[in-house]
């Protein structure tokens, strides 16, 4: 059976978190003198911004644990799900020692935060329909390695892993199996996160970013057992998510129906951009989507993102990720920028077929 506390560095089992003012007083007061806050007020709009903020959302937790059927405790908020991937590789990777395993092409900041913090990196490349091969896995793994990253939807490619195979590395893998869903409000598949009181070693990301459109707002989510969510918060800092953050998040997250609406209209214009998309010569293949985006192969990449951006359309050139030669990812804007985008790719087919 899978415990955390035989994972968690040594060090961090006995680690004494900073204790802030907010820690140690919770509740009403008429005058507060115990955070050296500046009590005249704030220049940025108002009193309340000279008051740090809640340490631990729980306003925002409340909202999310009835949204997303997890309990408060098994939340951690971070300053986007870029912070959770951090801490995490810092709460169970030995520097110099330990390892986390990849599937390319994935999304980037798993590698960029192992090199951080000098932890080696191991690679399963996704098979040709971008779906991770179990036994390739199960092959790679030691007992160096710490972290199993999946990213479901899959970014670059845009489609959910396998199920089943997702389930038999949770099940099989001697350590944290990091399932992020950064686009998984985009498809009908049910989150991993509704499965959490059945693998202690599951941590599963969430964002506000994509979906909800707040990406300036930096709000990610880790949903996990209790435990691992208490070490997280045992090792984030005091106050990671501003004030600002918190207020208009949790205004947001009464607004489902709305979220609703706007699901609605980019599924819409995704379907309508592959459509499309399978009708131009220039495209060679055009794979599925459960994001926001849809990834393309074309004969050249480099030139097509060229002649877009004279055209102000910017697109994200994927051509150096494995598996990924000469394609290039395309977000699903809005119904203009949709169509203004069509316009230059039908312009750019017709100026190399000639």
């Amino acid at each position: 059976m899978f415990s955390i506390q035989t994972f968690i560095r040594p060090h961090l089992l006995s680690l004494k978190p900073y204790s802030s003012a907010r820690d140690e007083f919770e509740g009403e007061a008429s005058v507060y003198l115990d955070a050296n806050e500046n009590n005249l007020g704030s220049l940025a709009g108002g009193v309340d911004y000279n008051r740090y903020p809640d340490p631990y959302q729980k306003t925002i937790k409340e909202k999310l644990s009835k949204l997303k059927g997890v309990r408060p405790e098994q939340i951690f908020i971070g300053n986007g799900s870029d912070e959770a991937i951090d801490l995490l590789v810092r709460l169970v990777c030995e520097p110099g020692k330990d390892e986390v395993l990849l599937l390319p092409p994935t999304y980037g900041m798993y590698e960029v935060s192992a090199n951080i913090h000098h932890i080696g990196i191991q690679r399963v490349p996704l098979d040709e329909h971008f779906q991770p091969v179990f036994e390739k896995i199960a092959e790679k793994q030691t007992e160096r390695t710490k972290i199993l990253f999946l990213c479901s939807p899959n970014n670059p490619t845009g489609n959910s892993l396998a199920p089943n195979t997702v389930e038999k590395l949770i099940r099989s893998f001697n350590g944290l199996v990091v399932v992020d869903e950064a686009y998984i409000d985009f498809t009908d598949t049910p989150s991993w996160s509704t499965r959490l009181d059945e693998f202690p070693n599951l941590v599963v990301l969430q964002t506000l970013s994509k979906a909800w459109g707040m990406a300036g707002l930096r709000l990610g989510m880790a949903f996990a057992s209790p435990e691992i969510i208490g070490f997280l918060n045992k090792i984030k800092p005091p106050y990671n998510i501003n004030a600002v953050t918190q207020e208009l998040v949790s205004e947001a997250l009464d607004k489902t129906a709305q979220l609703g609406d706007m699901l609605d209209v980019i599924i819409q214009e995704r379907t309508r951009l592959m459509e499309a998309f399978a009708t131009l010569p220039l495209m060679e293949k055009v794979y599925p989507s459960d994001a926001n985006f849809v990834l393309v192969q074309v004969p050249n990449a480099n030139d097509l993102y060229g002649y877009l951006l004279k055209r102000g359309v910017v697109v994200r050139n994927r051509s150096t990720q494995p598996g990924c030669a000469n394609c290039v990812r395309i977000t699903v804007g809005t119904p203009p920028e949709n169509d203004h985008l069509l316009e230059a790719l039908q312009t750019y087919a017709a100026q190399n077929s000639a």
